[in-house]
């Protein structure tokens, strides 16, 4: 099997892609499986989050791109600022477009916003939420020594 021991920022033409949950995408060392079916190990230094811009190198030179997978999630809208405010106050990752929020599907989650006067609507998508302020992707504030291809 193929070990990944290093990830790139990557725009190009990957040789496969991954598709991975928002939970998925924070991981040190796990067995995936690429869209086409080929199983490798992600064997990292540190726990990583990757992003859709990013690429697992595998030892053989391929180069394997994450792709966000869709998963369920709540489509949020109302009042956005204060609906944002009251999702960050709980640490939850969060989507914001112009006109929705969106977070991952949770029941305590969407007792509350909707206890707070929003509208919430289940969909199914790939989630990306925003990065934290503090860092890149999540708000762990880490660097995976990426280089840019």
């Amino acid at each position: 099997m193929s070990v990944a021991h290093e990830i790139i920022h990557f725009h190009g033409k990957a040789d496969d892609t991954v598709s991975l949950t928002y939970d998925a995408r924070l991981l040190r060392r796990k067995k995936l499986v690429t869209d086409q079916g080929a199983a490798f190990l992600v064997d990292l230094a540190q726990t990583v989050s990757v992003t859709e811009h990013d690429a697992f190198v595998l030892g053989d030179g391929r180069k394997i791109a994450v792709v966000a997978a869709e998963e369920p999630l709540m489509r949020v809208t109302g009042d956005l600022t204060r609906l944002a405010w009251h999702i960050g106050n709980r640490h939850a990752p969060c989507a914001i477009t112009e006109d929705a929020l969106y977070v991952q599907r949770e029941k305590v989650m969407r007792a509350m916003l909707e206890k707070l006067g929003a509208m919430v609507e289940d969909v199914t998508g790939p989630f990306t939420p925003e990065g934290g302020a503090y860092g890149h992707g999540r708000t762990m504030g880490h660097d995976h020594g990426h280089s840019h291809a």
